[in-house]
C-alpha cells in the first residue's frame, strides 16, 4: 500500500519517449496545486542523482505504457523497488506484468502510441488535483500562479 500520499514531501515522476513530457507535466501539476516538490526526470537518467534520492516516503510516479520503451521502464520500477520505493504507475489496460511490480496501478486505455500522452496525463493531474484537496489547498486559485500570457 502506498504510503499516504498527501503527507509526501517530494515526489519523483519518471517516463521515457513520449513519457517523459508526461513525467514532466504531471510533476508541475502537483507542484502548481498542491505546493509539494515534484521532480519529472527522464527515466534513462534515473542513475545520474534522483536515485539518490529513493527511499519508501519518496513516491515514485512511473508512465509505464505498452510501447518501445516498456522493457526499460520495468527495469527502472525494479530499481525505485530496490532501495524501498513506493510505485505508483500509470500503465495500459490489462497489463498484468508491470501491476505486479508496482505498489498500486492506474490503468488507462490502449491507444495508437502518439496519443498516449493524451490519457497518461489524466490520472496524473487527478492525482495533483485530489491531493491538493486532501492537503486543504485552494485548486481554483493556486497561490503566486500568473498566465504565462498577458494582455499589454
Amino acid at each position: 500500500m502506498l504510503i499516504t500520499i498527501a503527507i509526501a514531501a517530494t515526489f519523483l515522476y519518471l517516463g521515457r519517449g513520449l513519457n517523459f513530457p508526461v513525467a514532466l507535466e504531471g510533476a508541475l501539476k502537483l507542484k502548481e496545486i498542491s505546493y509539494v516538490h515534484a521532480e519529472g526526470y527522464p527515466a534513462a537518467e534515473m542513475k545520474h542523482g534522483p536515485i539518490a534520492l529513493i527511499d519508501k516516503k519518496m513516491p515514485v510516479v512511473v508512465i509505464a505504457t505498452k510501447d518501445g520503451t516498456y522493457e526499460k521502464v520495468l527495469s527502472n520500477i525494479e530499481e525505485v523497488r530496490a532501495r524501498g520505493g513506493q510505485v505508483l504507475v500509470i500503465a495500459t489496460e490489462g497489463d498484468t506484468e508491470v501491476a505486479k511490480r508496482a505498489t498500486e496501478t492506474i490503468y488507462v486505455p490502449e491507444t495508437d502510441p502518439l496519443l498516449t500522452p493524451l490519457l497518461t496525463v489524466i490520472p496524473l493531474q487527478l492525482l495533483a488535483y485530489y491531493m491538493a484537496v486532501q492537503r486543504g489547498c485552494d485548486v481554483d486559485q493556486p497561490r503566486n500562479l500568473a498566465k504565462s500570457v498577458t494582455v499589454e
